[in-house]
């Protein structure tokens, strides 16, 4: 094991949405519906020179708003508060995503993403039988949020002598307190499973505008996103998924937990061991039951 850094900063992000039902009472789940993800997806990026890497990726986007190419796009016009404003994959063309990812992939070993990922129609399934024992049993959204928080950072990963923590600002400030909480209930798991507790831990609520490095996690959970999340084809309404995009960002992954595929707690993919579309999918639930 390697000698442990003096302090390590991680920024966090969530891709797709905790959603499991619809908003009538009783109602099924709606997973897959416009709106609707598959997959809820929780990530983290250590960075080893966080201010470095801002300053990188706010001059690439200075670079790019003084290129001509994109002086009529849409999503460079300040006011459409876009990639004007900051990097987002989903938002931002595919040049620029492609000059992103270079930009991030050039950083090496400097930063380092481990993801959690979450089958909403497992949990689902799980929930409606929760519901047939206990008729007054109620989903509650933030749960899945708060698990998988407390999945990612309950992991062996890199040590350190203190631990800076970054994460977007979501929702109401309850639900940054409950980041917090989260927080201290994987530092509880890690204690339990390791022996002892890290820390100290500095959480700092902010926004990808702000804090820069967080629109860097928002690409590898992009990378990750189109790995699992499953779209129609424009042209030939087929079911498609992409994997060059976290193949491209394989170096740099040091893991992704797949929660529900595989067996019991999960898969781990890293290193050698990558996932790949042909052994990851068919999901078992896409038309069938998970056996």
């Amino acid at each position: 094991m390697t000698e442990p850094s003096e302090t390590i900063y991680s920024f966090v992000d969530e891709s797709g949405d905790p959603t499991l039902f619809g908003k009538k009472r009783g109602s099924g789940p709606i997973i897959g519906n416009e709106g609707c993800s598959h997959y809820f997806i929780m990530g983290k990026l250590e960075v080893e020179d966080p201010v470095g890497l801002s300053k990188k990726l706010n001059a690439l986007r200075e670079d790019l708003l003084a290129d001509p190419y994109f002086a009529s796009v849409e999503s460079f016009k300040p006011e459409r508060k876009k990639t004007a404003l900051g990097f987002h994959a989903n938002n931002d063309l595919p040049e620029v995503r492609y000059e992103v990812f270079k930009l991030l992939l050039a950083e090496g070993k400097a930063v380092r993403f481990h993801a959690v990922v979450a089958d909403k129609m497992m949990i689902a399934e799980s929930e409606i039988k929760r519901r047939e024992t206990d008729p007054k049993a109620r989903y509650n959204e933030n749960s899945l949020y708060d698990g998988l928080i407390r999945e990612l950072y309950s992991k062996f990963h890199s040590m350190a002598d203190a631990y800076h923590v970054w994460i977007s600002k979501r929702g109401k400030s309850d639900r940054n307190e409950a980041f917090k909480l989260a927080l201290e209930q994987a530092e509880n798991d890690f204690e339990a499973k390791f022996g002892f507790r890290r820390g100290p831990w500095q959480v700092n609520i902010s926004n990808p505008e702000t804090t820069t490095c967080l629109q860097a996690v928002d690409y590898y959970l992009w990378a990750v996103q189109r790995f699992y999340e499953p779209r129609k084809h424009a042209l030939s309404g087929k079911i498609v998924r992409e994997d060059r995009y976290l193949n491209m960002l394989w170096p740099q992954i040091g893991e992704i937990h797949d929660v529900h595929h595989g067996p019991s707690g999960g898969t781990f993919y890293s290193g050698d061991n990558r996932p790949t579309l042909a052994t990851t999918f068919p999901r078992k639930h896409e038309g069938t039951k998970k056996p």
